[in-house]
């Protein structure tokens, strides 16, 4: 009879459908998005565009304008925040900051990014901009900057406020943003648990996934009982890092699992590959220029996203000049290298000069054709 009921089982398992690699997957929220990092690319979009409430997702933009002034030089890590009564009346997720308590700028990262502190949201909005109300000013501005159309902040934090909006879209513009130019952040946001005030206070990460999926590297979490469960993730495997934004899922758990299913069905179904000229590319000559030739050489490395299914079908395309009259400057274009996916062009990479090449003088060209004529004779 064990052994009956077993072969039945592996019938039935051979006979159900299963979810396959490549068919999307079903998020349990109002709206989600996932994007490639590198290329900005959405790999999957469901009402993409929906203007929501983030909750404290919202603090991803509170920490992108903290990190730009950090590593633009206008902000150390090491300087004082001086916690305002303002500041310190913050409800919801916080460390407990009190009236006039100094903390350094980078312990405020780790409350905000960690702990979704928004008392330390506030006090370092107060801190870089005089106020609030004047850092949201900066948070609306950075928003256009970044071409999130669908968004409007009305505080740091993402506490319930009239007319606190934004998209999964603009979550993922402005995620893309952070970890793209500011890699620094993950020393923050890969934090599990941690402590502050010289190990008197627990630190615990508000986001799961950072202990319980695979190449996990952030972002931020945000619930309200107006959001609902909402979630910026970020993972990277293989050199490959995607945002998966899940805003307004009903539960913890299915937002969880739902932002694991789309970032592992990007891993499951793309890659990003380095794509190089078929051929050495060959020297250009250079009409009436101080050296014969010039050498052309790519603009920039090549990485394009590519479905997984379509690696083999990936050919390029070298167009480039005969000639080149001189001068010619450094980094001057001299052609480009067309990249196709199954015959279809996806990305074009502009070829220049590896060097510069001056224009003979008169009594250069004279002494050029004096060389030829005797070495012809």
């Amino acid at each position: 009879m064990k052994k009956l009921t077993a072969v039945l089982l592996a019938a039935a398992l051979l006979i159900l459908p299963a979810q396959a690699a490549g068919s999307a997957p079903t998020p349990q929220a109002a709206s989600a998005v996932l994007m490639e990092k590198e290329t900005g690319t959405i790999l999957y979009e469901h009402h993409s565009h929906d203007k929501l409430e983030p909750a404290s997702v919202t603090k991803i933009m509170t920490l992108l304008l903290t990190m730009e002034a950090v590593d633009s030089g206008q902000l150390k890590l090491e300087d004082t925040v001086t916690v305002s009564a303002r500041a310190a009346s913050m409800g919801g997720s916080q460390v407990y900051l009190k009236e006039g308590e100094q903390m350094s700028v980078n312990d405020m990262l780790k409350a905000v990014a960690v702990a979704s502190g928004n008392d330390a949201s506030v006090a370092l909005a107060e801190h870089l901009a005089g106020s609030e109300e004047a850092f949201v000013e900066r948070m609306n501005q950075r928003s256009a900057e970044l071409g999130m159309n669908d968004t409007c902040f009305v505080n740091c934090t993402g506490l319930p406020a009239a007319g606190h909006l934004t998209s999964a879209h603009d979550i993922a513009l402005m995620s893309r943003e952070l970890i793209l130019n500011h890699p620094d952040i993950r020393t923050y946001t890969t934090i599990w648990m941690d402590t502050l005030r010289d190990g008197q206070f627990q630190l615990a990460n508000t986001n799961k996934l950072i202990r319980f999926y695979e190449g996990a590297t952030g972002l931020k979490t945000g619930f309200t009982s107006e959001a609902g469960y909402c979630m910026s993730a970020t993972a990277e495997r293989d050199g490959m890092e995607l945002i998966a934004v899940v805003l307004k899922s009903p539960t913890r758990d299915e937002r969880n699992e739902s932002a694991k299913s789309l970032l592992s069905f990007g891993f499951a179904n793309y890659t990003l590959m380095d794509v190089y000229p078929n051929q050495a590319l060959p020297p250009i000559d250079v009409l009436l220029g101080e050296q014969s030739q010039v050498q052309p050489v790519l603009a920039q490395s090549s990485r394009i996203l590519v479905d997984k299914s379509q690696v083999n079908q990936v050919t390029t395309q070298l167009r480039l000049c005969e000639n080149v009259e001189a001068p010619v400057e450094q980094g001057q274009k001299l052609g480009e290298m067309a990249v196709l996916v199954d015959g279809q062009e996806q990305q074009v990479i502009p070829i220049v000069a590896d060097r510069a090449v001056d224009r003979l003088t008169v009594p250069g060209i004279f002494s050029r054709l004096l060389r030829t004529l005797f070495m012809g004779s």
